[in-house]
C-alpha cells in the first residue's frame, strides 16, 4: 500500500521524530587558500564586494575587539552563531535527505523486511528533489531522520556517516558535497576567529552528523555544534563503555528551538548570528541575537543567483521582512559575493562559479 507524502509526514510528526542534516567527500582544506583558519590580513574578506555591507561587517568586528570603544565587547562574550544549510554551504538538496535515503538503501540489503514498514516505504519512493525546498515535505521528511537512525552505537553512526561522506556526489555540479562550502563565509570565520571570536554552527541538523564536518570544513571544533539530538546513554558492550543512540528525540534544533540550544550550550546570547531565507529556521536565533546587552549584528543570506547557486525565497518572504523591520543586514548573494563555493563548480549550461 502507498501512502500520501501528507500522511507519512503527520505520522512522522505524531511520533515525535526530528529534523535536518549535512555532507562531505572531500579531505582536508589544510594548506589550501580555503583553509577555515585562514584570514588574510589586508583584507580579510577578499570575496565580499566592497560595498556597505562589507564596511558594517569590518566595522563591527573594530569596534568589539578595541578596548575603550563605546561598542567593545569582552573577550569572552563574543559568541558568534551560524546556520549551517545554505548559510555555510549548498542546501539544494538537503544533504541530509540524500544521507537518510543512502542509509535506508543500505540497511535494507542486510534487513529486507523492513521495507515493508509504511513509514520506511513511503520514504524509499523520495527521490532527491524531494529534499530540495520549503517548510513543507522535504523539511518535514528529515524528521525522519533522527528516528531512522537511532538504537545503534555512536560509533556505528559515525562510520555510516563518514563512509557516506567520502563518495557522495551532488546531483547538479558533480562535484563531492564538501565542495560547495561558501568560500566568503570561510573568510569571515577565520576573521571572527582571528578577532577572538568564537565561531558555533547551530543547525537544526543532527548534531552527530556535523560534528563529522565542522572542523575539516569550517575550522569549528566538535564541542561548538549545536544541532537536533537524539536521546543517549552509556552502556556496557563486551567489557567496553560506549554511548548508544536511542530512537527517541532529546532536542530539534530548529526556529524557536536554537536559541534553546545556544543557551544549552553557551550561557550567553550570541552578538553574531547569521542565517537565511528558505524555511524561517533562522528569524528566532537573529532576533535572538538582539537581545545581547552588547552591541550585535545580524546576517541573512538571501539565494537570490541563479546563475552560480539557485535562487529561491520563502513565500511569504517572512524572513526578509523581519531583517527590514528589525535591521537585520541582508546579503546578496548576487550583489556582495565575488565568488560563490570555495572549489571550482558550475552546473550544466551555467557561467563559472
Amino acid at each position: 500500500m502507498k501512502f500520501r507524502r501528507s500522511q507519512v509526514l503527520r505520522s512522522a510528526l505524531g511520533w515525535g521524530l526530528v529534523s535536518s542534516w549535512p555532507a562531505l567527500g572531500l579531505g582536508s582544506q589544510a594548506n589550501q587558500k580555503t583553509h577555515p583558519g585562514h584570514s588574510n590580513l589586508e583584507d580579510p574578506l577578499p570575496t565580499w564586494r566592497p560595498g556597505p555591507l562589507k564596511d558594517s561587517l569590518l566595522a563591527f568586528v573594530a569596534a568589539a575587539v578595541t578596548p575603550g570603544s563605546a561598542r567593545y565587547i569582552p573577550p569572552h562574550h563574543r559568541i558568534a552563531s551560524f546556520d549551517h544549510d545554505g548559510t555555510l554551504w549548498c542546501e539544494r538538496p538537503l544533504v541530509q535527505g540524500v544521507f537518510t535515503l543512502a542509509y535506508l538503501q543500505a540497511q535494507l540489503g542486510a534487513n529486507p523486511a523492513l521495507a515493508a514498514q509504511p513509514l520506511i516505504a513511503s520514504l524509499l519512493e523520495a527521490k532527491e528533489s524531494d529534499f530540495t525546498d520549503g517548510p513543507s515535505a522535504a523539511d518535514l521528511l528529515l524528521r525522519l531522520s533522527l528516528w531512522i537512525t537511532g538504537n545503534q552505537l555512536e560509533t556505528q553512526f559515525r562510520a555510516s556517516v563518514q563512509e557516506f561522506l567520502a563518495t557522495a556526489i551532488h546531483p547538479d555540479y558533480g562535484v563531492s558535497y564538501g565542495q560547495l562550502t561558501y568560500q566568503p563565509q570561510l573568510e569571515l570565520l577565520a576573521y571572527l576567529r582571528a578577532q577572538g571570536f568564537e565561531t558555533w554552527l547551530c543547525s537544526g541538523g543532527d548534531v552527530d552528523f556535523m560534528r563529522q564536518v565542522c572542523e575539516p570544513l569550517y575550522g569549528i571544533t566538535p564541542r561548538q555544534v549545536i544541532g537536533s539530538c537524539l536521546q543517549k546513554e552509556y552502556r556496557l558492550v563486551q567489557g567496553r563503555g560506549v554511548i548508544w543512540r536511542l530512537p527517541t528525540i532529546d532536542h530539534i534544533n530548529d526556529g524557536e528551538g536554537k536559541p534553546v540550544g545556544l543557551d544549552r550550550a553557551t550561557g550567553q546570547v550570541p552578538v553574531f548570528a547569521c542565517g537565511n531565507v528558505r524555511s524561517g529556521g533562522d528569524r528566532a536565533m537573529l532576533t535572538y541575537s538582539q537581545s545581547s546587552p552588547y552591541p550585535s549584528l545580524q546576517l541573512l543570506i538571501n539565494h537570490d543567483d541563479s546563475d552560480r547557486e539557485f535562487a529561491y525565497a520563502e513565500p511569504d518572504h517572512a524572513s526578509l521582512t523581519a531583517a527590514h523591520q528589525r535591521g537585520w543586514h541582508v546579503v546578496s548573494m548576487k550583489r556582495d559575493w565575488l565568488q560563490i563555493f570555495a572549489h571550482p563548480a558550475t552546473r550544466p549550461n551555467s557561467p563559472p562559479s
